[in-house]
């Protein structure tokens, strides 16, 4: 038996799953939505002004965004390890492994754009956003929408029907 498996046969895991009061399963699902709100909304608010809308938006301060989708990613992070604790069969879901794939590579996307575009506090907003940091805001767009939809697909495909 998968240390997943065992943790899943757990009391704390078994209550959480099989428990009909709302701060079991309700609770951890409100705290994986919450935080992917958090993560994707603040991600692209980012991404939009990047791209050139609301420029009369000074960019500078929308790094401080950066806290906020840290947040969201950890919420998340702890959420889904204990949603994949209730249901560790979804492991071997393909929309699963696209999901995982997705979220590593919008986490790499992220820490490369804040890298690109934010690189310089002082001088945030004075200068044109290079393309690379268009394409990467365009690029991190398209990868959440991926996950999320990924995310969703996860009860569809495979075993997790």
């Amino acid at each position: 038996m998968s240390l997943l498996e065992w943790l899943s046969h757990t009391a704390p895991v078994v209550w959480m799953r099989e428990s009909e009061s709302v701060w079991g399963y309700p609770t951890v699902l409100f705290l994986h939505t919450f935080g992917l709100g958090l993560l994707v909304g603040f991600t692209a608010a980012i991404d939009l002004r990047v791209l050139g809308f609301t420029k009369r938006l000074p960019l500078a301060p929308m790094a401080r965004f950066f806290r906020f989708v840290w947040i969201g990613f950890w919420i998340n992070a702890v959420s889904g390890t204990l949603l994949l604790m209730m249901a560790p069969t979804k492991l071997s879901n393909p929309a699963f492994i696209v999901k995982m794939l997705l979220i590593a590579l919008g986490v790499v996307n992220m820490w490369f754009l804040k890298r690109r575009v934010f690189r310089d506090p002082a001088g945030v907003g004075e200068a044109p956003i290079p393309a690379g940091g268009r394409l990467l805001a365009a690029s991190s767009l398209v990868i959440w929408a991926g996950a999320i939809t990924a995310g969703r697909l996860m009860a569809y495909i495979g075993n997790g029907r």
